[in-house]
């Protein structure tokens, strides 16, 4: 970024790719501090807001510093300067340095943090392992003479309707007969008042976004010759949206526990913490699960899933114990990796990918 890219343009990026609306509702992410304003020439991607990592961004000189743990998690009624979270944020003030965080809204992006954690110890046919549901959709079906359908579909496409992945202007069209007689007062589009009507009429189906209902109806009743738009709005049922939390997925061949232990400690950087198992060593996996960060709340999607074994971090002894009775023996296997090294491997491709993304703007 030499020529640089005002940081409010830079968050409008990081915000289609991790949606602040997709992050749990006791998160706190989004910008902590800087000015929306100012250029950013260079960017410094960190698991956590620690004085460390501020050190690194002074004497790099940066001029943000995109973090993956919340700095203010919880309410405070300070950030005074002889307070540690408080000193981080007048140092960053005083350097320029603009703040922002990504959580839950990138653990649960695609790809997010527990995909490069997948990624790296050589799963493949990733799916969400606690899947979000997606947004909820209207299908709109509207009745329209036959020489108007093209006209009305580019009407409800303009508003937002049949956007459906990298595809849009997405409709059906099909055609059938219409009857109606107009009253002695009405002004139809076809037809003569008093005088019952039959012709050939287009059937339009598009889907749309729930929220943009009003704006699709409004583009319907502009474009539509009718005094009285026949239409039809339908709330299409919930469905799993490719987000979520944790991912699942296969190894290319099958491992023992015990090896699969040692190809996670190889991927992720090295801790004193090491890779902690629970289950049988010599046990074969081939289906894995796991979590970027802490992960026994997903203990119910694990044994949903079928994995054969479980990689996440922070994890405590009775959860655990429980899951491994509940088991009896067999899967799944846990291993227990340091939560910060779960989360690390995330970070290249985050600023990789911001980097390609801002080259499109």
């Amino acid at each position: 970024m030499s020529n640089g890219v005002a940081l409010a343009d830079l968050l409008e990026v990081l915000e289609r790719r991790y949606p602040a609306a997709s992050a749990e509702e006791w998160d706190a992410v989004g910008l902590v501090c800087g000015d929306p304003t100012r250029l950013v020439r260079s960017v410094l991607l960190a698991v956590d807001p620690v004085a460390e990592v501020v050190d690194e961004a002074v004497e790099l000189g940066v001029d943000l510093v995109l973090v993956h743990h919340p700095l203010l998690l919880r309410p405070v009624r300070s950030v005074r300067a002889d307070d540690p979270k408080g000193a981080v944020v007048h140092r960053l003030v005083r350097a320029g340095i603009a703040l922002h965080v990504l959580h839950t809204n990138a653990d649960s992006a695609r790809p997010g943090v527990s995909d490069a954690l997948a990624r790296v110890i050589g799963l493949d046919d990733l799916q969400p392992l606690s899947a979000a549901p997606a947004a909820p959709v209207d299908k709109h079906v509207v009745f329209v003479p036959e020489g108007d359908a093209e006209r009305l579909v580019d009407a409800m496409s303009a508003a937002g309707a049949g956007e459906i992945g990298e595809y849009s202007r997405c409709a059906f069209t099909g055609t059938g007969t219409q009857t109606f007689t107009p009253g002695e007062r009405a002004h139809p589009a076809v037809g003569t008042p008093g005088e019952r009507h039959t012709g050939s009429e287009a059937r339009v189906e598009m889907v749309a976004p729930r929220h943009l209902r009003e704006r699709v109806l409004a583009a319907v009743r502009s474009a539509h010759p009718y005094e009285e738009p026949a239409l039809d709005v339908l709330e299409l049922a919930p469905w799993s949206s490719p987000r979520g939390l944790g991912r699942v997925g296969t190894l290319d061949k099958p491992l023992t526990v015990e090896a699969l232990a040692g190809v996670v400690a190889a991927a992720l950087p090295y801790t004193h913490h090491g890779v902690r198992v629970a289950g049988d060593p010599s046990a074969l996996v081939r289906r894995v699960a796991v979590c970027g960060g802490s992960g026994d709340s997903l203990f119910d999607a694990v044994r949903a899933s079928g994995a054969d074994a479980y990689v996440t971090a922070d994890l405590r002894h009775h959860p655990v114990s429980e899951l491994r009775e509940r088991a009896r023996g067999g899967a799944p296997h846990v291993l227990d990796v340091s939560h910060w090294a779960s989360e690390w491997p995330w970070l290249q491709g985050a600023g990789d990918r911001l980097r390609a993304d801002l080259e499109e703007v």
